[in-house]
């Protein structure tokens, strides 16, 4: 499983700093949603710029204009764009289009998406499917990963995110999730650099066993 660092509502600069101090124990650096809106492409060229041989994703959480945007943020260096599961079947459709021409990757958000619609996205093999817990809800994550999972849990790439904390990621290790995505455990912690070696290292224990 690999360890994505989502870095949001946080300056540019800042968002490096934090980067730079855990970036020897994260996989994947996401430029969040408000990172994104707060700074434009500006901060996908800048952090793409500092960490060069970063898998970085954007998380522009697209909904229609799928074309534009996702050329948009490939261009400026992103390997990863999302799109929003609750988007019509043809914006996704371009969406894995567009990733196709690039030789990218493309992540779907399923925020808020019903489970007769995940049914229908578990046709985009190629991508990746995100089971999220909103921020706005507080707890709740295992629970979701539980329902969601019953609905895609053949799927063959699958990543979670919402509030994951040291516990609940030991239990997620035990599903089959390609990707665990951590924010605020993280990047608001008294010290980032060793607060992601903890993650990391939960993320690669059993690799130790396999």
């Amino acid at each position: 499983m690999k360890l994505q660092l989502a870095v949001d509502r946080v300056s540019i600069e800042k968002a490096i700093d934090i980067i730079r101090e855990t970036e020897n124990d994260i996989d994947i650096i996401e430029i969040g949603t408000s990172l994104i809106k707060d700074f434009g492409l500006e901060s996908v060229k800048r952090i793409r710029k500092e960490f060069p041989d970063k898998i970085i994703l954007a998380d522009i959480k697209t909904v229609d204009e799928a074309e534009y945007e996702f050329e948009a943020v490939y261009q400026a260096g992103a390997d990863i764009a999302t799109v929003l599961g609750a988007a019509s079947l043809e914006t996704i459709r371009i969406c894995q289009k567009v990733a196709q021409n690039y030789q990218k990757d493309y992540m779907i958000d399923l925020l808020e998406t019903s489970p007769e619609k995940q049914i229908e996205l578990k046709q985009f093999t190629d991508g990746i499917l995100c089971v999220h817990l909103p921020s706005d809800k507080s707890t709740g994550l295992l629970s979701l990963i539980e329902s969601t999972l019953s609905q895609i849990h053949d799927f063959p790439r699958l990543s979670v995110a919402g509030g994951i904390n040291s516990q609940t990621i030991a239990e997620i290790k035990k599903a089959n999730f390609e990707i665990a995505i951590v924010g605020s455990a993280i990047t608001k912690s008294a010290n980032v650099r060793e607060s992601a070696k903890i993650f990391k290292t939960i993320v690669d224990g059993d690799d130790e066993h396999a």
